[in-house]
């Protein structure tokens, strides 16, 4: 007998979009304009969608982040969803040519999970803090995303992934943020780290505060899935320069925009609010470029940050 707990029949619409990273508003013009999905109500007559439906809402999803436009897929069968997954893999960056990386996921799919963490901290050792984030972590992540997006990595693998790079991070992390060379330096920022609600991933965060940790910065992290008024309570309190949150692809781009714009709002311009991310990469038109700052881009926006304080 199984002891596996039970999928739920049906999910709320504040599942899905907790869930899957659609708006509430985006998945009753789309029941409008489509005709699907086509959710059931409950006794209180709210919205509730079929197990099946939010399977095929997930694929949809993850096609819409790459490119497809919405319209053109709610005219697909599922086989024909799943086609196209496939052929976004496809079209994925060559980044298995890399011996870390393919070794890194057949690993991670043939479910090897202490083989993974040691050969992920072996290559850590191997290629030094900066190229193990920037060379290994960044394009095996994009690859266990493009994995997701066409169903051949599940969901369960993908957490034990994010679970791996925790703890093959985290010693790495405190050992360079340990480090003094003695020779004077620029005030280093105290950047504030964290995801929003909508946003359950951590390895975006980690990989950033890597990077930070590289360039001296004092950083705090309170994981993933911090409500707005906890990260504004905790930026007064720890006297943060910077909150650096991590948005995935998963979460709805305007809900990345209200995030950012709120918390913009709350700081009054006392506190610097950097998204990072292939999410706020998706949404930086709405957020604006100055406030998107790429894995690429730590360095020099930490330098923008030292430039600017020095002058205030």
């Amino acid at each position: 007998m199984s002891n596996a707990a039970p999928k739920p029949a049906s999910h709320t619409i504040s599942d899905v979009e907790r869930d899957i990273g659609v708006a509430k508003e985006t998945l009753r013009v789309w029941e409008r304009r489509y005709g699907f999905p086509q959710p059931t109500r409950d006794f209180n007559d709210e919205r509730t969608y079929p197990l099946e439906q939010v399977e095929r809402l997930a694929r949809i999803k993850r096609l819409i982040d790459h490119g497809h436009r919405p319209g053109k897929l709610m005219t697909l069968s599922d086989a024909e969803l799943a086609e196209l997954g496939a052929k976004v893999i496809a079209l994925a960056p060559a980044v298995l040519s890399d011996p870390d990386l393919a070794t890194a996921m057949t690993l991670l799919r043939g479910h090897q999970g202490s083989a993974l963490r040691m050969h992920l901290a072996h290559s850590l050792l191997r290629r030094g803090l900066r190229d193990f984030v920037m060379g290994l972590l960044a394009p095996l992540s994009a690859a266990v995303r493009h994995g997701w997006t066409g169903g051949t990595i599940a969901t369960f693998e993908e957490r034990i992934f994010a679970e791996t790079i925790q703890h093959v991070l985290r010693p790495a992390i405190i050992a360079a943020s340990s480090i003094d060379d003695g020779s004077a330096r620029p005030r280093a920022p105290r950047v504030l780290l964290t995801t929003m609600p909508q946003e359950r991933s951590s390895v975006g965060l980690l990989m950033t505060e890597a990077l930070l940790a590289l360039e001296g910065a004092h950083c705090i992290s309170l994981g993933p899935q911090t409500a707005l008024a906890d990260i504004v309570a905790a930026a007064d309190a720890l006297h943060s320069d910077i909150v650096s949150l991590s948005f995935s692809s998963r979460v709805a781009t305007r809900a990345i925009a209200d995030s950012v714009t709120e918390l913009r709002a709350r700081f009054d311009g006392s506190v610097q609010v950097w998204a990072g991310g292939s999410g706020a990469l998706l949404a930086r038109r709405l957020i604006g470029e100055n406030s998107v700052v790429a894995l690429e881009d730590i360095g020099a926006a930490v330098a923008r940050w030292q430039a600017h304080t020095a002058k205030s």
